[in-house]
């Protein structure tokens, strides 16, 4: 189609009126190459029309009559539409479950063709959610030729049918190709037995066979993890050209000192960590080290070690936590560490007064505070560090890569050799994240993992029980509060929903029914710092028996007398955050029990719960999280700063993500900064799609 260009915009595409156009960009499609980029996922075979007097049951069919009688019937949210289909043979009737809306697009009269699986009910043959087209210029019962071609099926709305985008990708599909460039050369293509970009579109667009989908979609993931990995290994290798941090080494002087300040003697694994990270902190190439550890494997006092260790050498060391919370209690346990020692400690969080944050701010500036402790307050531009030399990020999954890019500039002058001086980075997480995800998230990072608990904890027993069940444990309960032991009651919302169990309304259940006269306080994130340290302060010491919290206490909170976690609604929260709250009990001598209560209405809710059950383990969560979920909600921009993966899926396409990795790591020893005579267009496309958030911009 002449004067067709990837950037032709859909409303000026033949045939694309104004309403259609619309609908397109509510999908977020406005030009011709972001509807080719609209990949189809999945296709259907296109089956041959049968008269419905001759359609086998419980087969895939297809047919086409005249509608002949239609209904809403239902209430609520329940509607369902319903159509009579007559074709000369037969009668077909049709229902669509939550989908009253097609009342107003199919009518009594038209002619219908559609597909779906038959089924027998009271006597005649239905079809449950048909896909389906009005039929123009053509008679009920006209048998349609097919040769069972593929067909794309699109994600669509409501406003606008796989068909219409099929129909409009069909007009622009030959111009568009003509317009695709490959990034990656015939020769590359070749070893890595993919297709050419362009053929790979036309496969999932208008495939001939059932492998050209199968083969283009390996291209396509494969493109997105290369692009990804090459970003990765940029910034790589940008960090080691153009940062410095000091040296720091660990003498034996050094390390029996900071060793003599720990509460207990180090595991095997968090030796082991503790060694990998002074072998980073003793060179001038910027440390960038991922922690990862189950909840209570003791990630706080390895990164202390590091944070001692840049104190030693006459520096400043700063510990950034995601809530107020932990940072306080971060605050309270390094204190209670160092107490005795010449170490200058402070807390910074939203919680300060502008007052003292000006006030801490000018100490800090001034090398008058060695170890600042902190949340996201630290990224704004009023904190400046005299020399900073160890970063440490609490709970990675909740800063993005902009938030490290930060807090590494908050750094001096450039050094004589013009290097940024940027402290050592050391990021960690009682999240344990599959290796697929840690490499792509975070593959700028290297990875060490606390594999072992120190010794002491003791394991968790943990039940799944229905809300038939929620007076019984509430009892259960009451017996062991009665003798001494202490209790977390745990809700996702603070004030009363029609959905969850709330924390109002779980407080006024429990103080007037099965804990009544048992000592129970609430803690939330509404409340005032120095309230919330109080309760938590009451509720260690004994005064509290029952802590009713939402999920504030999440991570960071260490009390070993207590023994039991009641989490209302658990069917509300994520795998990876249930095994976090699991974590706040089984910290003491004494057996603990972790009791779900919930109601789960899907699959993913139940399996999340079974789970929970089924293992302690939070590396085994983690994997099983990451199959029941897929890496979506773990990959998306809200959580790493990255754009989702549209076609790759880390569970599925481990082995290219290796490849990827290789493959990347490869091209950019060979080309630090991609600018080869033929890597223009790779260099591009990398930048577009991951200049901001790797902070690459600035070599573009």
């Amino acid at each position: 189609m002449a004067g067709i260009t990837l950037t032709t915009p859909l409303a000026d595409v033949p045939g694309v009126t104004r309403d259609r156009a619309e609908a397109f960009e509510a999908l977020g499609l406005r030009n011709v190459g972001q509807l080719v980029a609209h990949l189809p996922h999945r296709h259907q075979k296109e089956h041959a029309e049968t008269p419905i007097a001759e359609l086998a049951e419980n087969a895939v069919v297809s047919a086409s009559g005249e509608v002949t009688a239609v209904r809403v019937a239902g209430f609520g949210r329940k509607k369902r539409f319903e159509a009579v289909l007559h074709d000369g043979s037969g009668r077909l009737d049709l229902v669509w479950f939550n989908m009253a809306y097609l009342a107003k697009r199919i009518g009594a009269g038209m002619t219908l063709r559609v597909q779906g699986k038959s089924q027998r009910r009271s006597g005649g043959l239905q079809i449950v959610n048909a896909r389906w087209e009005i039929v123009e210029d053509e008679a009920p019962g006209d048998l349609v030729e097919s040769d069972d071609r593929l067909r794309p099926i699109y994600p669509a709305s409501e406003r606008l049918d796989s068909r219409s985008i099929e129909e409009v990708v069909q007009r622009v599909l030959g111009p568009a190709l003509a317009e695709i460039e490959d990034h990656l050369d015939a020769d590359y293509r070749r070893e890595h037995e993919l297709p050419e970009l362009a053929a790979a579109y036309r496969y999932m667009h208008a495939p001939e066979s059932e492998h050209q989908p199968i083969e283009a979609r390996r291209r396509l993931a494969y493109d997105e993890l290369l692009m990804l990995q090459l970003a990765v290994h940029l910034k790589r290798a940008q960090r080691r050209r153009e940062l410095v941090a000091p040296r720091l080494e660990l003498t034996d002087d050094i390390d029996e000192r900071i060793r003599g300040r720990l509460p207990f003697e180090l595991t095997e694994a968090q030796d082991r960590v503790v060694r990998a990270i002074a072998a980073d902190l003793a060179q001038d190439l910027p440390a960038n080290r991922l922690v990862q550890g189950d909840v209570g494997s003791g990630k706080t006092v390895v990164a202390l070690h590091a944070m001692l260790l840049a104190v030693a050498h006459g520096h400043q060391a700063a510990m950034m936590a995601p809530t107020a919370l932990l940072a306080e209690q971060h605050a309270a346990s390094i204190e209670d560490m160092l107490r005795g020692t010449s170490v200058r400690i402070a807390l910074l969080t939203g919680a300060n007064t502008p007052a003292e944050r000006a006030s801490l701010a000018a100490r800090i500036e001034e090398g008058e505070v060695d170890l600042v402790i902190g949340t996201h307050a630290l990224l704004t531009e009023s904190v400046r560090f005299q020399s900073l030399a160890v970063a440490v990020i609490d709970e990675q999954h909740r800063f993005g890569v902009r938030q490290r890019a930060v807090i590494r500039e908050k750094s001096s002058d450039p050094a004589d050799d013009g290097r940024l001086p940027t402290p050592h980075t050391i990021v960690m997480t009682a999240t344990p994240i599959p290796r697929t995800l840690a490499m792509t998230l975070f593959g700028d990072l290297d990875v060490s993992t606390i594999d072992a608990l120190p010794p002491g904890r003791t394991p968790i027993t943990t039940k799944f029980v229905g809300l038939e069940k929620r007076g019984d444990v509430y009892g259960w309960l009451r017996t062991k509060l009665e003798k001494g032991e202490r209790a977390y009651v745990v809700v996702p919302t603070i004030d009363d929903t029609n959905e969850d169990a709330s924390l109002r309304e779980v407080m006024r259940d429990l103080e007037s029914g099965p804990l009544e006269g048992l000592r129970i306080a609430a803690v939330h994130g509404r409340l005032k710092r120095d309230t919330r340290a109080h309760v938590m302060g009451r509720f260690r010491s004994g005064l509290i028996d029952c802590l009713v919290a939402t999920t504030v206490i999440e991570v960071g909170v260490d009390v070993p007398e207590a023994t039991v976690i009641v989490i209302e609604s658990a069917e509300r929260f994520g795998l990876a955050q249930l095994h976090q709250l699991r974590g706040r009990v089984g910290r003491g001598e004494k057996a603990s029990v972790c009791v779900l209560i919930g109601e789960p209405t899907t699959e993913e809710g139940r399996a999340r719960l079974e789970a929970m059950v089924a293992s302690s383990s939070g590396f085994e969560l983690a994997e099983k999280d990451l199959q029941i979920r897929g890496p979506g909600e773990l990959f998306g921009s809200r959580q790493s700063g990255l754009p989702p993966l549209k076609v790759a899926d880390l569970f599925r396409d481990r082995q290219l993500l290796e490849m990827a990795r290789r493959d990347a790591a490869a091209w950019i020893d060979r080309s630090p900064e991609l600018r080869g005579d033929t890597e223009s267009l790779v260099r591009r496309r990398v930048l577009k799609l991951y200049g901001e958030a790797f902070g690459l911009a600035d070599i573009g």
